[in-house]
């Protein structure tokens, strides 16, 4: 076991263990020899792990006083993963969503600076909001290709929400708010952080099937593995042509655990995780979906294999997406020795095969 500096040697504390990221984690510093503790209100995804020796798993939220004293005092290094990140949420569940992602880190945070802990926390690549070239095209600017502007620096490019009304943007905002509260505590309190900025994270145990292990719209993965599993055609928001970087869960894990192993080259520092060389827009991420759901189960897909749906009739009014998300990891490569490695091609027949095998094929 290697010795992760300023750690605690006996616990590491991971708030919001249960989720997807939070899973893939925990297995991870368990399998390399690190005790863990863990909050969270479920544990399905955690199966076995709960009876681990080396973790204590705390079924219940953080945001009693109590709870965040007991964290902040008792770990020297602190992850937090607990949030409201699903978009279906964004503009229904305004409020909650705003206190998932502000103010109750926020609380953590304060504790955190206040008991000289690290705080490792997980915000989105959402916080970049509106592509500088996407923002144009909607004001009627011809910028043609863009790929130098929409590249998305962590200290250099600027973070562009849309306007109240566009209740999507919530989530960023107050993510983004809770970057800039990081900062105003190493300032006015010498807190030490770390920001991981995630961008599409795919895997085993990401997300739910509506009707199975969970209710409403999962993100755009589980929708269309939903969709193929019980043999209905996908649906594409506004086309599909909003584009994204799809990574691997492995490779995210392995620059966390990179972020933990390097503290003083992490310390103050936000880090995109993400895989520039998996970009594709929806409509094709759809299509190869298609293609590799048909190879693993020889299954016939619907017809039509997609559908077009307005934004609004399926996330509700007031939801804008961003045109794209292309990040630069340079920074991650340069004081980390990050690289993600998993093609989009394999990081969809992993995930893929993962959903058939653990949910019922209707169809």
């Amino acid at each position: 076991m290697q010795e992760l500096p300023s750690m605690n040697p006996t616990r590491i504390a991971i708030v919001g263990c249960g989720g997807f990221v939070g899973v893939h984690l925990v297995k991870q510093m368990l399998d390399l020899g690190y005790p863990v503790d863990g909050w969270d209100l479920e544990d399905r995804r955690l199966g076995e792990l709960v009876g681990h020796k080396d973790f204590c798993f705390h079924h219940s939220d953080y945001s009693a006083p109590e709870t965040i004293d007991d964290i902040s005092k008792n770990h020297s290094v602190v992850i937090h993963l607990a949030a409201l990140c699903n978009p279906s949420l964004y503009n229904t569940e305004d409020q909650r969503v705003i206190q998932s992602n502000f103010i109750l880190p926020a609380r953590l945070a304060e504790a955190c600076a206040k008991e000289g802990s690290w705080l490792v926390y997980f915000s989105t690549s959402e916080v970049y909001g509106r592509t500088v070239s996407g923002v144009a095209r909607g004001m009627g600017i011809e910028v043609g290709e863009s790929n130098e502007l929409d590249l998305l620096t962590e200290d250099s490019s600027p973070l562009l929400l849309g306007a109240i009304g566009s209740r999507r943007w919530n989530y960023a905002c107050a993510k983004q708010l809770m970057e800039r509260y990081l900062l105003a505590l190493e300032v006015s309190s010498q807190l030490q952080w770390t920001v991981v900025r995630p961008f599409n994270f795919l895997g085993p145990e990401m997300d739910f099937i509506p009707g199975v292990d969970g209710e409403g719209v999962p993100r755009v993965m589980a929708c269309f593995m939903d969709a193929l599993l019980h043999g209905r055609s996908m649906e594409l928001v506004d086309g599909g042509g909003a584009r994204r970087c799809f990574t691997w869960i492995g490779d995210a894990i392995d620059g966390i655990i990179k972020i933990l192993e390097n503290p003083q080259a992490s310390r103050g520092q936000c880090f995109n995780i993400g895989n520039p060389k998996n970009e594709t827009d929806i409509c094709g991420l759809a299509a190869r979906m298609a293609g590799i759901y048909t190879q693993i189960t020889g299954r016939d897909l619907p017809n039509p294999v997609w559908k077009n749906v307005s934004a609004e009739s399926f996330y509700g009014p007031g939801y804008q997406d961003s045109d794209r998300r292309l990040p630069n990891v340079g920074k991650a490569r340069a004081l980390l020795g990050w690289e993600p490695r998993m093609t989009l091609d394999d990081t969809l027949r992993l995930t893929i095969d993962w959903f058939v095998q653990h949910y019922p094929v209707s169809h």
